[in-house]
This record gives structure tokens, sequence and C-alpha cells, in this order.
């Protein structure tokens, strides 16, 4: 049997553990994000195209019903993988030699792995459960040239070890990569119905069990997960104020460019697109601005941003387009450390008003607009942690969030007759002729 079946069956987001070299390859999240099993086929994967020495490691084990011999097993047998024998306490291809074996990491089994200096492959299940010290003994073990430590895990608290010491602040030889269950296209329907539920509930739950935050969430938020929640629930909202453009542009090859568009107290939508170059990005902009015609449109003029906005404004925009670098100056710079500090507090406002505010369902964004910690300068203005802290967290950029907090960049006055707001309201239902 050839490996494009199982292949097949590893969601995109799992794609690095084949395809990239990384020495720590670090995925975390909630229930039903299919890390077990991506790692496991990826490593049957492996093991049938080279020798390779993999050890199947856990804080304790005390039988090899603890460990992930079971779930490989069962992984060969569905994929028939005749290649594969199966041994008593161990795993073997018949091919190429490959041996998976099962250990554990506690005090009465230190001596056994530091004997694994040969391992090519580490996988760490549980790695919440990962003690500093194991983790101390472990590391070092691992030596061979080339070698990888594979961790999966759920996140419990704050201070979990591993988080602490690999994820908290990855170094360039680590991969991390946060996965929940909307993210697994084969994720069970009964388990997606399981975290609805739930959703409803228990929130705080949901965001442990589903969403993979941890237990004791930090108080330092800048924004509630409860406001967000409460802008999901679906609202008549009709608004006559003018239609506003947050446009976050990619810096990076895994960023997304990311339009917004904001009508008042309802945002209606967001556009994402990938591995557009400046002139594409600018074309599409012009699109936007030809069939919605929006008042104002906020651009992040950092990076290649500049390049973009060069671009409108040699085609006749610039009284549309205002450039914004996040890092500038505060508008109420006696408040705020810096511009991102000013929008961020304007939509958290928006946010947590009294009146009825609208945001599209949508978790990835959920997950970026709580994911930004604050705090306060010397001056007692507020300060944000960086974009790069945020995002080594997230796992990607918070394109979304910042696409969202450049609408309230600056107030916006309308200078024109207010469009009347049916025709207003149809270009963002499903009956819009393909515009997007």
């Amino acid at each position: 049997m050839k490996n494009d079946t199982i292949t097949a069956s590893i969601a995109e987001v799992f794609a690095p553990l084949l395809t990239s070299n990384y020495r720590i390859k670090f995925y975390y999240g909630g229930r039903g994000g299919g890390k077990s099993y991506a790692f496991a086929d990826s490593l049957l994967i492996k093991g049938r195209m080279q020798k390779l020495l993999i050890a199947c490691l856990r804080e304790v084990q005390d039988s090899i019903k603890d460990s992930v011999y079971r779930l490989l097993c069962e992984r060969i047998a569905f994929y028939h993988l005749k290649d594969y024998a199966i041994k008593e306490n161990k795993i073997i291809n018949r091919i190429t030699g490959t041996e998976f074996i099962f250990k554990g990491l506690r005090d009465s089994d230190i001596q056994k792995i530091k004997s694994l200096e040969g391992v090519d492959i580490a996988w760490i299940e549980e790695g919440q459960s990962i003690s500093k010290k194991s983790w101390d003994i472990l590391a070092p073990t691992i030596r061979k040239d080339g070698s990888e430590i594979w961790i999966s895990m759920n996140r419990e608290e704050e201070n979990d070890p591993l988080w602490q010491l690999l994820a908290a602040h990855p170094d360039e030889r680590t991969l991390v990569v946060k996965v929940n269950y909307y993210d697994n296209p084969f994720c069970p329907q009964e388990l997606k119905l399981q975290a609805e539920q739930c959703q409803k509930q228990n929130y705080d739950d949901y965001l442990h069990i589903w969403l993979g935050q941890p237990i004791k969430s930090s108080n330092n938020k800048l924004i509630s997960p409860a406001v967000v929640r409460a802008a999901f629930e679906p609202k008549n909202i009709i608004s006559h104020s003018p239609l506003i453009v947050g446009l976050d542009i990619a810096r990076f090859g895994d960023d997304r460019t990311v339009f917004c568009l904001r009508q008042g107290r309802c945002c209606h939508k967001f556009i994402s697109l990938e591995h557009y170059d400046v002139v594409s990005v600018a074309d599409y902009c012009q699109n936007i601005i030809r069939d919605y015609q929006p008042v104002k449109i906020f651009l992040d003029a950092g990076g290649v941003g500049a390049g973009v906005y060069d671009i409108l404004v040699s085609r006749g925009y610039r009284r549309l387009i205002r450039a914004i670098n996040f890092g500038s100056r505060a508008i109420a710079d006696d408040r705020y450390y810096n511009r991102r500090a000013e929008m961020w507090d304007n939509a958290r406002d928006w946010l947590s008003s009294d009146l009825a505010v609208q945001l599209p369902n949508d978790e990835k964004l959920l997950d970026e607009l709580c994911s930004v910690n604050k705090s306060y300068d010397s001056k007692g203005r507020l300060l944000l942690e960086s974009k790069d802290e945020v995002k080594k967290r997230l796992g990607r950029s918070p394109d979304l969030a910042d696409a969202f907090v450049l609408t309230f960049a600056e107030p916006v006055v309308e200078q024109s007759p207010p469009r009347p707001p049916d025709s207003i309201e149809s270009l963002f239902s499903d009956n819009s002729n393909g515009k997007w």
C-alpha cells in the first residue's frame, strides 16, 4: 500500500510534521484537533520511508496500555499496513527496520531514558504532564544529528513546564502550532456537537476543553471572551453609519492580508487573501472601493503596506486611504503608549458598549481578539504586549483582529448623504452576485 492514503488523512495544519525540519515540533490545543491521530499517521509514514528509531514517551507509563501503542496498532489495522509487525512491547517495520519503543519518563525510568541516544524522533504525548526534571534529562539525551522531538498536549495551566520552556518564547528551531476541532476537517460530527453544547452551557469549560486555553487564564487580557461571544449572537441591526474598511496587509509568507468591513455597530464580514503581492492587494482594494463605496479605508502602512498605500495614492485615492502605523504616537498620547494600544482600546469600548453590536461568528477571530495582554507604562498609559509575542502564543499572526481594530483608527464623519440602508445590507447578503 502506498503512503498516499495515509497522507490524505492528515490535515494541512499537520503537514509540517512530514515536510519541515525543526528540532522541536510543538502542537497544542483542545479536544478534537486530531493531534494524536496526525502524529501517529505521520510517524507511520516516516517509518515506511527509512529506518528510524522512534521513542513514544509519557511522564508516567506503568504498562504498555498507558502509551500510544494501542493507537498506533489501530492505525496500522485501519490502513492495512502489512509491513508493520506488532510485538508485545514494540512495533517494527519489516522492510525498513523502523522500530517504535514505548517508555515513561518518571524517576524510576531515568537510567533507561539516558540510554536513548540513538533515537531519531521522540514523541511526547500529553506534554502538559511532563516535569521540568524529566525534560532536563530527556532533551540532551536525544542528541543524534537531525533528531526531532514531537510534543502534543492540551494545556492545563499557565505555567505548564514544557509550555514555559519551549512554546511561550520559541526559538528558530521550534515550531509551535495551535490546532482545535474547527481546524480539523476530520473531526467527527459528534465531537462538534459536544463542543457547541459546552460552548452554550459553560463557556469557561469550552475555552479550556475545546479551545485549549489553560485553566488559570491571565487576568490582564484587554478584551474578555464574554463580550466577543455576546457580539457573535445574531441581531437585527440596521445602521445608517458610513462604511469603513480596515486593511491589515501580510508582512510575511504565513500571514494573511485581511479586509474588515464595518458599518457603525455592525461588522459585516472579513475577507482574507493569501500570497497576494502589493499590486494584487491594491487591485483588490480598488474593487472594494468600486463595489462598496466606503467613506474611509484605514491601511496598515508598516512593512509592505506602504507599497500598497503608494499604489492607491497614485491611482487617485489619497483622500479615501489613510496610512496607519501601529507603532506611531497615539492621538490621545496621555492615555495610550502608541496608536496600536489606542485602536485596540477603542475596539474594546465598541464591544463593551451598552448598545448591541454584531461580529461575524468566527472562533479564530475570538482567539485573536482575546489574545492580547495589557499593562501600563511608567506614565500610566495603556501598553499592549508586542504582536510578535501574540503570534508566538497563537501560532499565527492576529490578522483578523488587527484588520478589525484598524476600523477604529480615527473618528469618521460622513461627508456625503447616507445611502439607503437596504442597498448597503444587500451587499453583504448571500445573494451578492458573486462580488466576493
